[in-house]
């Protein structure tokens, strides 16, 4: 059964359908499935295969299969810069190759390029970018000229801030500074009408496009989504700074000052009032203070010893209350009319934090979350973690007015276990039996560091401290003056005597506590670990797959879920709520959708079904053959599973060669070698030796090794990835992973045509292709030469400071099919959220500035596969948050346009600039869940589901779209916002468009 991608994986904040780490579905999105859920990123160059879309058939028909060697439409006679391309030898791949056999790179999580699995400048075949820094320009290959004195004056922006310039919260953005951007006038070439438009010049220039009106294709449905209606107070809101003294980094801490203040002032100095904190700098109040500015002086008790010293100690504060400002909530509710465009921030910034305090103070916050171990039972991860079942609340403006999200969620915590349980459970070992390694002790070190625990040996005075280190040295070894006369103690003699305490375990190193001028040494025995402190670091393979267990809920389940955490929270209680008057309605939204019918997909004559009409987002590839099949006629197979013998991994293999020929591709059936068996610790020298060794048969017959077939143990960690680095940088060869569970299935045909269809992609293939693409009927698509981008960022985890973040950028390189993509990588400064390599400018010594990126190198690839260049240019870009909507577009349009204008001085075509975002809280359910014909048969909304009303943006462009079928948990739909839209779409367009790509 072939199923139409999907969205990314489950995650802990709530899990789409479908099984954990499969990659992404939207085309649109930069991604492409591979191997074991992740996309191969850029292979071996350029290889066209014969995935490269043929000359038109007469009537419309489907490209048909081409022999070895075909090109597709050829290279134009004239390339940009006005001459014909030089010749190029044999195997040029250009800047790591326009039409990698790996398809489009994946994003991360889900598989594919990820900091871990590839080294830093990652390019494919076509060479390494230099480490560090922003990434420099192509140096390789035929570089078209830049085209003299061009006249396009594209607009100036600042280069990317440097790691650490953004916000605490969001990856570093570029400063846009107003003066340095200039006007540019588009000049659209694909009417003979002209059409021009002035590029933004600053995020106050900007206004993103209204919405066009609704959508009306589809059948139209109910469906229920988790907005609640908040009805805005009719309050008189005022804001105050805060000061707090001694500055403390610690939202807690600040937390505790106010409310502390609160207690002891607010029927005083505070007139009665309730105020709500951010924890930060800012107070707000529903109606006036009595005062102007106010200081007070607060007093806590220090649980931390943060102080040092053997006594509990007090911290004294200073707090000053200024006035600062009224919040508009007139601006508000006009903008939630739809009779003013711009959102005030300030006014729903308020709400939402009146609406946190409460649950701050019951729950433990973690960004917009909230946990508890009271909200849901705890499940063990593993080396001392568990998960708490949590809620993601957030009020949004919607076009139905104020709306609060709410959406369950689950995290990892660090289990409030002795400190001994803890490690031992780390170690998964009796930490008793024998002393520590060196790398125990590194792993032990690298987990409690930053912990806080509380003494246990003191009776009922629990003193918390937070871990700083480990000793180099045993307990037993350890001791310390205790005196100014030099009198020196051991640890364990000084604790037998202060506190009658035996230390059992004194081959173990302490624990060191307390700041670097005065470190305390405490006895792993003598700590447990306090409740409540979130794990933010790295989970492993198994960790993850555990957590995705605990937060897959199907869809009733999910609905009931949240509808209880509602009631749960009691917002009509809510202290809070009722002091700033804001009511929240505790029925989920009712909301009018559509369901998108799917697209008609073309298969190759020969095959007994040459189209299919997918039914509830699946189909299959019976009686079918791909459009335009790949040909594999060298291939070695090696296999890293024990459990797979010589001949089991031989048969798997063979049959595996048979599906792809049975589904149209041109591939061997016998190997280069016999099947390889290799210990995955040896995964290096044994892919570099059977390369070798192939490579010695083949290269005297000027023949290239096609495929490698892997075999990988069900529980791999890191071996995927390793092997995945190997092939794609170190030798550049296709590679097609399957676990040892599919090898010994009973019935494996279904299997295997799906890794039949990836491995297609991968050498150059398509499967299929549009009807309505070949028939030329996709609007503002079929019309004019139209290429699709995808580009999207990939960040280290959390804990990994110096790894590069990387960018990945796809686009379609066929027209009017619009289904065969390439795509390229690079890396990028750590956490940079703006592609800093879509376009750039080096000079070079003979030939002076000479322009490069990535957009540029993939709009020449369309032009010399298509033998045109594009007319219009639409732009799906992933992971960009609503804070980050303005920044994100200056800077990428900017530079899309000056790589359009660095090919022909005046070619400026149409920009459409989408954002997709699926790391949103928003979930769609059936209106009636016994009702089989309006869900799947995972019980979730209908793939094609459409949404553009209610819950929506009260005026722009914007739209839900769940284009896939839903296999486990609930469905999330991916979140369309247009920012930018010179081709003038109309929602019907758009919206067909995008669910039809889907199925590419």
């Amino acid at each position: 059964m072939v199923r139409k991608k999907r969205t990314g994986p489950g995650e802990s904040s709530g899990e789409t359908s479908g099984a954990p780490g499969q990659g992404s579905s939207q085309r649109p999105q930069a991604t492409q499935q591979g191997a074991r859920g992740g996309g191969q990123h850029q292979v071996r160059g350029g290889y066209p295969g014969h995935g490269v879309p043929p000359s038109e058939h007469p009537g419309g028909g489907p490209p048909e299969y081409q022999p070895r060697g075909y090109q597709g439409r050829g290279v134009p006679p004239l390339l940009p810069g006005g001459g014909p391309p030089e010749p190029q030898p044999r195997g040029y791949q250009g800047h790591g190759g326009y039409q990698g056999r790996g398809g489009p790179p994946s994003q991360h999580p889900g598989g594919g390029p990820s900091p871990g699995s590839q080294p830093r400048g990652y390019q494919g075949r076509g060479g390494l970018r230099p480490r560090g820094g922003v990434p420099q320009p192509y140096r390789g290959g035929h570089v078209l000229h830049q085209a003299p004195d061009v006249q396009h004056q594209a607009p100036v922006v600042a280069a990317p801030s440097p790691p650490g310039a953004g916000s605490s919260s969001q990856p570093g953005m570029a400063e846009v500074s107003t003066g340095q951007v200039q006007q540019l006038v588009i000049h659209d070439q694909s009417s003979a009408s002209q059409v021009s438009q002035v590029a933004p010049a600053s995020s106050k220039a900007v206004r993103f496009p209204l919405r066009p009106g609704k959508g009306t294709h589809g059948s139209r449905c109910i469906v229920k989504a988790n907005h609640f209606f908040a009805e805005l107070p009719d309050k008189d809101l005022h804001q105050y700074d805060v000061s707090i003294t001694p500055v403390v980094p610690s939202r807690g801490v600040n937390r505790a000052v106010m409310k502390e203040l609160v207690n002891l002032h607010r029927h005083s100095h505070l007139d009665g009032r309730l105020p709500a904190y951010d924890g930060r700098k800012s107070l707000y109040t529903a109606g006036a203070l009595p005062f102007t500015s106010k200081t007070f002086e607060i007093t806590l008790q220090d649980e931390e010893n943060s102080l040092g010293g053997g006594q509990r100690g007090q911290r004294v504060f200073q707090v000053v209350i200024k006035f600062a400002a009224r919040a508009d909530l007139h601006h508000l509710a006009m903008f939630l009319a739809g009779r003013q465009p711009d959102a005030p921030q300030e006014a729903i910034q308020v709400l939402d934090i009146v609406l946190r305090e409460f649950p701050t103070a019951r729950y433990c916050p973690v960004g917009r979350s909230f946990y508890s171990p009271n909200l849901g039972r705890r499940q063990q991860l593993g080396e001392g973690l568990e998960t708490w079942r949590g809620f993601y609340q957030s009020i949004r403006p919607t076009q139905m007015g104020l709306s609060l999200n709410i959406d369950m969620s689950s995290t990892a915590f660090i289990e409030p276990l002795p400190v001994i349980d803890f490690v031992a459970q780390l170690l998964d070992r009796d930490i008793s039996v024998r002393p520590l390694s060196d790398s125990d002790r590194v792993k032990i070190k690298k987990a409690l560091r930053g912990v806080k625990v509380e003494v246990t040996h003191r009776g009922n005075m629990r003193r918390k401290y937070r871990i700083s280190g480990l000793t180099s040295q045993a307990t037993r070894e350890l001791s310390f003056p205790i005196d100014d006369r030099g009198t020196v103690k051991t640890v364990v003699q000084y604790f037998l005597e202060t506190y009658g305490f035996n230390i059992q375990h004194t081959t173990l190193p302490c624990l060191q506590v307390g700041n670097q001028q005065r470190i305390n040494y405490l006895p792993m025995e003598v700590c447990k670990i306090v409740e409540g402190q979130r794990y933010s670091k790295r989970l492993n393979e198994k960790q993850i797959t555990a957590l995705l267990k605990v937060t897959c809920q199907r869809p009733q389940e999910r609905e009931k879920a949240i509808l209880q955490t509602v009631h749960h929270n009691a917002y009509s209680e809510d202290p809070y709520a009722q002091e700033f008057g804001i009511k929240i309605d505790e029925r989920l939204a009712s909301v009018e959708a559509r369901v998108l019918p799917p697209p008609r997909l073309k298969y190759h004559d020969s095959g007994r079904e040459r189209d299919v009409l997918p039914r509830v987002g699946q189909w299959n590839m019976m009686n079918k053959k791909m459009v335009n099949g790949g040909r594999v006629s060298s291939w070695a197979c090696i296999n890293f599973s024990r459990n797979v013998q010589d001949g089991a991994a031989r048969s798997f293999c063979h049959d595996l060669a048979l599906m792809c020929q049975v589904s149209g591709m041109d591939f061997a059936l016998e190997p280069v070698l016999p099947p390889v068996y290799a210990r995955p610790e040896h995964v290096e020298r044994a892919l570099k030796r059977l390369y070798q060794d192939a490579m010695s048969i083949l290269r005297p017959q000027g023949r290239e090794l096609d495929l490698l077939m892997v075999i990988l143990p069900d529980n791999n960690g890191s071996l995927y990835g390793d092997l995945k680095r190997i092939c794609e940088t170190d030798l550049g060869l296709v590679s097609q992973c399957c676990l040892t569970k599919h090898v010994f299935k009973a019935n494996k045909h279904q299997y295997l045509a799906n890794v039949a269809l990836k491995i297609n992609v991968k050498v150059g293939g398509r499967n299929t292709v549009l009807v309505d693409a070949l028939a030329r009927r996709i609007p503002l698509v079929s019309d004019v030469a139209t290429i699709i981008f995808g580009a999207d960022v990939t960040h280290p985890h959390p804990g990994e400071d110096s790894s590069p973040s990387i960018a990945a950028v796809v686009a379609s390189q066929d027209w009017p099919e619009v289904t065969k993509y390439a795509g390229l990588v690079s890396a990028q400064t750590h956490r940079q959220e703006l592609i800093q390599d879509l376009f750039n400018v080096r000079q070079d010594p003979q030939r002076g500035a000479v322009s490069g990126g990535m957009i540029r190198e993939l709009l020449i690839s369309f032009w010399r596969a298509t033998g045109q260049k594009p007319k219009r240019i639409i732009f799906y870009r992933d992971g960009v948050s609503e804070g980050q909507f303005y920044q994100v577009l200056l800077y990428e349009l900017d530079a899309i346009r000056k790589a359009c204008a660095s090919l022909e001085s005046d070619y400026q075509p149409p920009v459409t600039f989408v954002v997709v975002q699926k790391r949103h809280h928003t979930r769609l359910f059936v209106n009636n869940h016994n009702d089989q014909r309006a869900a799947d048969r995972s019980g979730n909304i209908l793939p094609g589901t459409v949404v553009d009303s209610k819950i929506c943006h009260p005026t722009e462009f914007d739209f839900y779209l769940c284009s896939h079928a839903g296999i486990q948990g609930t469905s999330r739909p991916a979140h369309y916002h247009v920012l930018w839209d010179e081709n003038k779409f109309t929602a019907d367009g758009l919206q067909t468009l995008t669910n039809n790509l889907c199925y590419t």
